[in-house]
């Protein structure tokens, strides 16, 4: 591992601020939710009352005689545009509207339209659908082996390599299951001097964009567009040209600025039912969601793990079996690739020689879920570090030197096969524990008020294999502009690829024009997710830009310039064209390396280019007559190998915590027969001002990553790994009170006091 020193004056490392900060504050940065165009109808949607049953009637005629109502359509008018109306980037599971059957309660089953939003919505309460109820399941656990079947057959979508090994299968919930065995467990755990268990659960989670989705489709002479509010507009234009039989130059797809996204705006979500509404009525069409309707589209994993390790005399793990069972709801979405990637790094950032992984992605009852910020990471991370520190605890160990004894080092093989290559995960944990002062005497509180500390620590791959291209354009007076279709949702990325530009052309950085997706125009990324920017993008802008400069080097020499000379770009194209004219184009595109694991062993000698790494530490107290914790300290630190904006780094460490606090403390999706009953801001609690600790320090473990840009790795989710287990261990270590279910509500912690006390609260 190269621990290199900061970089030297340039536009690489500069704390450069955000290039749309200006527009943004200013009110003058442009969103599809502000977009209005002529003649265009809005769209509302009837959803499912039922969590699981076959539609047995659809009346739209009161709907339709409302004044102001242009269309009311049902699953079946969507098959007169899409013939096969099912779409999905692991399986083409889902309906653009529900046919046959509901599957989730908030299933969209009908649209009205109309110029006036309000009308639109109140024709949609007009329609009137019949259901004949069918069995619900809605565990992920109980999904397994349940009489209640979601999806009749499952139909593999095949878009992705990485997926492409899925296959149809009949009467079944597992969408995927992937195994993974190395070593001789059954022996490790025969040989232990010490075997511990456990069982973890976490809850579902909505990812809250403050922008909703948001989609509006235009008919076109030829075609169409569509705005979207979407991370992956490559893949939405691949994905409508598929649904609607049509080569991808029919389908444009524009994507301005996001108003966060974390995941939740990912693959397809409201652009296939805009799409076949402004074809059914040759109008421009949008729709838009309200906070409450995001409930019922897209969420984050439930998840139930379960964890067996054993331990020698020593305090070294020998053996780790691991069972994940992930509830991905009513579609797949892209729940069969967490359950994969994320799957292989349950044993955690250990040195484990024995390992065997049963990871399950199962069909519910629920709305579905898919990526969240983390991409299933957190919920592992939660179990085997919460499971680590009461190893640790049980064998009278300190919980950071029991990690230390344990940790997966330069060179070492992961779980799969693959080196541990340029992945400071043994940096990390020794930043937490200097800024915690770890070795120093601790106070402990007293009287009511008890403090504790705790530090937990997780990995992540990256999403392999996928590819990035970028174009750079230098024009005749010198200026350049940047083509990308990787989409700026807050996370800094227009910023980062623009100083990778400029360190290159030796520009300033905030002379470089960054412009924003639009299929027409900006080539191919595969989308915005899973960190994979920095690294995949950022290698094809730097590609890109180094291409153009050679190109421009050239022109110079052709029209005479002295080698090294210092001569304007604007008179190299003076020179060559007689006038200011012409371009110098660069195109860069990147994929990196990859193979698949096995299919008997799960292991691969090559299965990510790099790894993220975050660990964190917390300081709390807990209030032992109510519960209530209040964190007072919060350290985090990662490796993101070398950081091309150290000030955007560490505003995504410190977003990504407090994120993953609302998730750990108090975020909860709460069910009824499958019906959220707290789908709005007003009982599903997102952290506030007063939740934020007093104390927080964020740290760049300066480590380069070898193949990445300038050294460079994305860094957007890792301050998301460690935070529900530190917390939990720093409960356990206050209070004495272990915590195995997410959220840790106040009500949970003064459950277990009490019943640790022997005064159990009734329920």
């Amino acid at each position: 591992m190269t621990i290199h020193k900061p970089m030297p004056a340039g536009q690489v490392g500069r704390s450069l601020p955000r290039l749309e900060a200006r527009a943004k504050v200013t009110g003058r940065a442009d969103y599809v939710h502000n977009m209005r165009v002529p003649g265009m109808l809005m769209a509302k949607v009837v959803r499912s009352t039922v969590a699981h049953g076959r539609i047995v009637s659809i009346d739209t005629s009161a709907a339709r005689q409302l004044e102001g109502v242009f269309a009311v359509y049902t699953g079946e008018d969507i098959r007169k545009i899409i013939p096969e109306p099912y779409y999905g980037p692991a399986f083409h599971d889902q309906p653009v509207l529900a046919l046959g059957k509901v599957r989730h309660v908030g299933e969209p089953v009908a649209v009205a339209l109309a110029r006036d939003a309000h009308v639109a919505e109140q024709a949609a309460q007009l329609v009137e659908v019949v259901y004949e109820e069918l069995p619900a399941v809605f565990g992920e656990v109980e999904a397994m082996d349940s009489k209640a079947i979601v999806h009749d057959v499952l139909k593999p979508a095949g878009t992705f390599p990485d997926l492409k090994h899925l296959h149809g299968k009949k009467n079944t919930n597992i969408a995927l299951d992937f195994h993974l065995k190395r070593g001789d467990v059954e022996s490790a755990f025969a040989s232990a001097a010490h075997v511990f268990e456990h069982e973890f659960h976490t809850q579902q989670v909505m990812h809250t964009p403050l922008e909703p989705m948001v989609s509006l489709a235009e008919p076109t002479r030829d075609g169409l567009t569509i705005h979207t509010a979407s991370q992956s507009p490559s893949f939405v234009r691949i994905e409508i040209a598929r649904l609607l039989g049509w080569p991808e130059n029919k389908v444009q797809v524009k994507v301005p600025h996001l108003g966060g996204g974390f995941g939740a705006k990912l693959y397809i979500k409201l652009e296939a039912l805009v799409a076949a509404l402004a074809l059914l009525t040759r109008r421009p069409v949008k729709w838009s969601l309200t906070m409450e309707e995001q409930f019922y589209t897209i969420s984050k994993h439930a998840t139930t793990f379960r964890i067996k390790s054993a331990v020698d005399g020593a305090g070294k793990v020998t053996g780790r079996s691991c069972t994940v069972y992930w509830n991905g709801g009513a579609y797949a979405d892209i729940g069969p690739r967490v359950t994969q990637k994320s799957g292989f790094t349950a044993p955690g950032p250990y040195d484990i020689e024995n390992v065997a992984i049963d990871s399950y992605s199962l069909y519910t009852n629920r709305p579905p879920a898919g990526a969240l910020r983390g991409f299933g990471i957190p919920q592992l991370v939660w179990a085997y570090e919460s499971h680590t520190d009461l190893i640790a605890r049980e064998l009278n160990i300190d919980p950071v030197e029991f990690r230390r004894n344990n940790i997966l080092r330069e060179g070492r093989p992961q779980a799969t096969g693959t080196a541990m290559k340029d992945a400071a995960i043994d940096l990390v944990l020794e930043k937490v524990a200097e800024r915690m002062n770890w070795s120093a005497p601790f106070d402990r509180g007293s009287g009511t008020i008890r403090r504790g500390r705790g530090v937990g620590i997780g990995f992540k791959a990256s999403i392999s294999p996928t590819t990035s291209v970028a174009f750079v354009n230098i024009y005749a007076d010198g200026s350049c502009a940047l083509y990308m279709s990787t989409v700026d949702m807050g996370q800094g990325s227009d910023t980062a690829m623009a100083q990778i530009v400029a360190e290159v052309l030796q520009v300033q950085a905030e002379n470089v024009r960054v412009i924003h997706p639009d299929t027409d125009v900006t080539p191919y990324d595969m989308a915005t997710l899973g960190s994979r920017s920095t690294f995949h993008m950022g290698n094809a802008v730097k590609l890109a830009a180094e291409d153009a400069k050679q190109k421009l080097e050239a022109m110079a020499r052709s029209v005479g310039a002295p080698e090294g000379s210092n001569l304007e770009t604007r008179e190299i194209f003076k020179k060559k064209y007689g006038m200011q004219a012409g371009n110098v184009m660069g195109v860069g595109s990147y994929i990196p390396t990859y193979k698949s694991p096995d299919s008997v062993t799960g292991m691969s000698d090559n299965i990510t280019p790099f790894w993220m790494i975050g660990g964190t530490g917390v300081e709390i107290e807990v209030d032992t007559e109510t519960g209530h914790v209040k964190l007072t300290k919060l350290i985090n630190a990662a490796d993101m190998g070398r950081p091309l904006n150290p000030h955007i780094v560490e505003t995504q460490l410190s977003g990504a915590a407090i994120m993953q606090l609302g998730f750990t403390m108090f975020e909860n999706m709460e069910f009824d027969a499958g019906q959220v009953t707290n789908a709005s801001f007003a009982d599903y609690k997102i952290p506030g001002i007063h939740d934020i600790p007093p104390d927080i320090e964020n740290h760049i473990v300066l480590a380069e990553q070898g193949g990445g840009p300038f050294g460079a790795k994305g860094v957007g989710e890792s301050a998301t790994f460690g935070v529900s287990p530190a917390i939990a261990n720093a409960i356990h270590d206050a209070v004495g009170v272990r915590l195995t279910d997410l959220p840790l509500t106040a009500e949970s912690v003064l459950r277990g006091i009490r019943l640790k006390a022997g005064n159990p609260i009734g329920d």
